[in-house]
C-alpha cells in the first residue's frame, strides 16, 4: 500500500558483489510486494555484450519455500560520439605563376609554399573508447606529377601513427 525507501548494503560474497536489501518485518502471510530497484554500475567496458543480475528472495522464517531465485540479463551497449575536426594553415594557398619546383633541393620552399594540416579526433562521451582507427587520404600525386609533398606526420596525445610510404621521399 505506501511506498518505503528500502536500507541496501553492498558486500563481496564467493568473489561477488552482493547487495542485501532489508524489506523488514514482521510481514503477513500471503502479502505480495512489489520492489523496484535502480542499480548504477560503473567499469563495464570489459563486460562484454550484458550483465547478469542473481535476484533472491530470502526468509529469515524457517523452513521457507519461497527462496526462489531469478536471473535478469540486461544488455550493455557502449555510447561514444566521435567528432573530427581539420583545419589548414594557411587556409588557401596560391603558387605564383613563376614558381617551378627544383628538381633534387634539399630546401622545402623549393617543393612548395608549406601548408599544415591538423586533425583533432574528439570524443563527446558519454563512454570510452579505445582501439580507434582514423584513416586519412591526402592526394599526393596527380597522375605522375606531385600535387602536394608530404614532408612530415606527427601525433599529439598518446596516439600511434603509422607513416605513408610516400612521406619525404627526397629527404627535405
Amino acid at each position: 500500500q505506501g511506498q518505503e525507501k528500502l536500507s541496501c548494503n553492498p558486500k563481496k560474497e564467493n568473489g561477488t558483489h552482493v547487495v542485501l536489501c532489508e524489506l523488514g518485518n514482521p510481514m503477513k502471510a500471503g502479502a505480495r510486494i512489489t520492489v523496484d530497484m535502480e542499480l548504477s554500475v560503473s567499469g563495464l567496458e570489459d563486460m562484454g555484450d550484458a550483465i547478469t543480475f542473481h535476484l533472491q528472495l530470502r526468509s529469515k522464517n524457517s523452513p521457507s519455500p519461497s527462496n526462489a531465485s531469478v536471473t535478469v540479463t540486461v544488455p550493455v551497449e557502449a555510447e561514444a560520439e566521435m567528432q573530427l575536426r581539420g583545419n589548414s594553415l594557411p587556409a588557401v594557398t596560391v603558387l605564383p605563376t613563376s614558381w617551378h619546383w627544383v628538381e633534387g633541393s634539399q630546401r622545402p620552399e623549393d617543393h612548395g609554399i608549406k601548408v599544415e594540416h591538423v586533425y583533432e579526433l574528439h570524443n563527446k562521451g558519454p563512454g570510452t573508447v579505445s582501439g580507434v582507427t582514423l584513416s586519412l587520404a591526402v592526394p599526393h600525386l596527380l597522375g605522375d606529377r606531385v600535387l602536394l609533398y608530404l614532408l612530415e606526420l606527427g601525433t599529439e596525445g598518446g596516439m600511434n601513427c603509422s607513416h605513408h610510404p610516400d612521406l619525404n621521399p627526397a629527404q627535405v
